[in-house]
Formats: C-alpha cells, sequence, structure tokens
C-alpha cells in the first residue's frame, strides 16, 4: 500500500459516479475493464482508513428520461432505470471483491435475493465495519436522479463530503468537450451553481447539500489514481461549498 504524502482530509464520503462512466470507451452497457480501475481506486481509499459509500447512475443502461422522452409512462421509465443502477451496483461489487475490499450492496426498491434492502443504520453498521456499502435505486421512487439519490444517502450517512466521479477534471464554465476556451473553477459556493445553472448536479441535490453543509468536490475518475490525489487535496479537482472555501 503507498502512503499519500497528505493524510486523507475526510474521515466518510460518498462518491457518486455516473452509469456512462463504466461504459470506458464503448458505446453502451458495462466494461469491467473500467469498472475494474475504478474498484482499484476505491480499493486504494478504503486501505487508506476511510470510509466510503457509493452511488452509480444507471444512464450507461436505460435513462428514464429518455425513456419518456420516447413516449414511455415516466414513472415507469424511471423504475427501469432505478433497476439499471442495481446492475451496476452488482458489477461494481463483484470488481471490488476480487480486489479484495468488502461491500454490501443495498436497494432502495427491495430484492431480497439479489442484495440487503436499504436500512440505514445497517448501512452506517457495514460502514464502520469498513465495508464499501453501495445505494442501489435512487431513491426508490421516480422523477428523483440518482444525484438526488447521493445526496440524500450522503446526508443519512453523516458524509464529510461528496465527491462526483465524472469524465471532466472539475466544474467548468462551459463543457470543455465541446468549448476548449472554457475555464474551470476551483472553487463555487452552492449559490453560484444554482444561480449560474452550471448543471453540476440536479438542483435539488445541491440545495440539499447546503442545508446539510456537505461539500461536493467535483474531479475526473477517468484518471488512475485520481480519487485519492483528490482526497489528500492534491489533485485537480472543483470544491463547491458555502463560503467558496474548502472546509478542510
Amino acid at each position: 500500500m503507498t502512503t499519500p504524502a497528505k493524510p486523507p482530509r475526510y474521515r466518510r464520503v460518498l462518491l457518486k459516479v455516473s452509469g456512462e462512466v463504466l461504459m470506458g470507451d464503448t458505446p453502451y452497457g458495462i466494461d469491467m475493464k473500467t469498472v475494474g480501475q475504478v474498484a482499484e481506486d476505491i480499493a486504494e481509499i478504503v486501505r487508506h482508513g476511510v470510509e466510503l459509500c457509493l452511488v452509480i447512475g444507471g444512464g450507461n443502461i436505460f435513462r428514464g428520461l429518455a425513456g419518456a422522452a420516447k413516449g414511455m409512462e415516466r414513472a415507469s421509465a424511471d423504475y427501469m432505470g432505478m433497476l439499471a443502477t442495481v446492475m451496476n451496483a452488482l458489477a461494481m461489487q463483484d470488481a471490488l471483491e476480487r480486489v479484495g475490499v468488502q461491500t454490501r450492496v443495498q436497494s432502495a426498491i427491495p430484492m431480497a435475493s439479489v442484495c440487503e434492502p436499504y436500512i440505514r443504520r445497517r448501512a452506517q453498521r457495514h460502514l464502520e465495519k469498513g465495508r464499501v456499502v453501495i445505494f442501489a435505486a435512487g431513491t426508490g421512487n421516480p422523477f428523483f436522479t440518482t444525484d438526488t439519490g447521493a445526496a440524500l444517502r450522503a446526508a443519512e450517512m453523516g458524509c464529510d463530503a461528496l465527491f462526483k466521479g465524472t469524465s471532466v477534471d472539475g466544474v467548468y464554465t462551459a463543457d470543455p468537450k465541446k468549448h476548449p476556451d472554457a475555464k474551470r473553477y476551483d472553487q463555487l459556493s452552492y449559490l453560484e451553481v444554482l444561480a449560474q445553472d452550471l448543471r453540476v448536479m440536479d438542483a435539488s441535490a445541491i440545495s440539499m447539500m447546503r442545508d446539510s453543509g456537505i461539500p461536493i468536490v467535483v474531479f475526473s475518475i477517468r484518471e488512475r489514481g485520481a480519487f485519492l490525489d483528490v482526497l489528500t487535496g492534491d489533485g485537480v479537482h472543483t470544491v463547491i461549498s458555502e463560503d467558496r472555501h474548502d472546509p478542510k
């Protein structure tokens, strides 16, 4: 195990990963090589004593809004999206346990043959025992995204920060893939994100983190080792907090 130059800034964190990240370079579905790389980064964090829980989106398999746009009833489409997050959670669980990390998958939609139901106190106990808890099926309700589900679970678990792993290394003034001259923010306040409609996360998720006082850290999960670098304060990232100053 490598020792970081600085100790981790947070004791307990929630990592939100979009389903699209798990596609890797493929156009659809789950790329197990990419899942394995993310699992190795998570394992490194756990070995440094950080308690970690995880929420994965389902956009690589099915996106509720896309289904609704094609004529499907919105609630049914959202439930299909929730089931997609369960498949991603099981894939991540397998990858994590292959690298020696104990995990539990908890679903907001009960499915006892596949995983545990979501029980807050049980999830907290898993974290205290050093297990990674993967929360699946969002909030269990249609019309809420996995961003909102991640914010809710971060608040319920008493996390010190919510990390959002994306394909870019922070929050920009515009999409850097489409606008090469876009500028990256080092720090933002919750209100600035909402006022500028920066679309880092859903407005409901941003508001919940603001009410809970939990900072949001946006970084690129695609770069091997970036998670640990950002967790120790050295990696490239954007911090969203109340006063534009990293609380740690």
